[in-house]
């Protein structure tokens, strides 16, 4: 059984998981193929599994694809890592953290990543082309990729996910599948990037700060929440950020009730 297996290997190597660094491992396999079939891969599929952790789910995805791209930041995690996937030819162990070192190209995610990058990991694959990305993460951070407009989970993570890909929240994935426990449930998230964005939005940084900016102040009118991030983004006074406001729709909305097609119109307005 893998919870034993990773127990022995948590005694053996002297390791205590560390929290901080969102150091819960998988031990229940029975969810092993659902994340396979979500990511429907197959022998052309270069795979990133980022927090490989003991490598359990990285052996189970090289038999299911092309090559898999097993990335831990942890150094003692790592060796032992390697020392799992002794011998496994198509898998390349990376250490480092996944968002700031080199990683090469790939077709497809599949990964149960630390909790505490999720929403930077995201941002991150956005920034990258990729097919798919079936993902396990925090309940509640999975609910706010869909949460509906003016809803108290409404936020910029939604409209930005959004923007880039259709996400689907898919079968759970109980704390006791981990150890050790967690204090909260799991969900299967798939994200497939769009073929066509839904909605144009012509500086799309912009529009990314724009709208995480905006829900720093959400209950604010616009009309307020924008004078400052057009002074400091546009580089202008603050006489010549209150005309440009006056010329923009929705500026007597809240950030909270704008759909993501709204913060596309008002971001592609302020964009000249």
């Amino acid at each position: 059984m893998i919870v034993l297996e990773t127990k022995r290997l948590l005694r053996k190597f002297r390791i205590v998981p560390n929290r901080l660094l969102g150091q819960n491992f998988l031990v229940d396999p029975s969810i092993f193929p659902k994340l396979v079939d979500y990511a429907s891969l197959d022998k052309s599929d270069v795979v990133l599994d980022a927090g490989a952790g003991f490598g359990f789910l990285t052996r189970f995805l090289a038999n299911k694809c092309k090559s898999v791209l097993a990335v831990e930041k942890d150094p003692r995690v790592t060796i032992v890592l390697r020392e799992q996937l002794k011998g496994v030819a198509n898998v390349t162990v990376i250490e480092g953290d996944v968002l700031k070192t080199a990683i090469p190209s790939f077709s497809k995610v599949v990964s149960i990543p630390p909790y505490q990058i999720s929403s930077r990991l995201l941002m991150w694959l956005f920034d990258r082309g990729f097919d798919c990305a079936v993902l396990i993460l925090q309940k509640e951070f999975a609910g706010r990729l869909v949460a509906a407009v003016g809803s108290e989970d409404y936020g910029w993570l939604t409209v930005t996910a959004f923007y880039n890909a259709e996400v689907n929240l898919l079968d759970s994935a109980p704390k006791h599948m981990f150890y050790p426990q967690p204090e909260v449930d799991s969900v299967i998230v798939r994200l497939t990037p769009w073929t066509a964005a839904p909605f144009e939005v012509k500086d799309e940084a912009f529009f990314r700060r724009m709208v995480q900016w905006l829900f720093t102040q959400r209950n604010k009118k616009l009309s307020n929440a924008l004078v400052p991030f057009i002074k400091s983004t546009l580089g202008v006074n603050k006489e010549d950020a209150e005309k440009l406001v006056c010329t923009i729709p929705f500026r007597e909305k809240r950030a909270r009730q704008l759909s993501p097609e709204a913060f596309g119109e008002l971001a592609n307005a302020l964009v000249r």
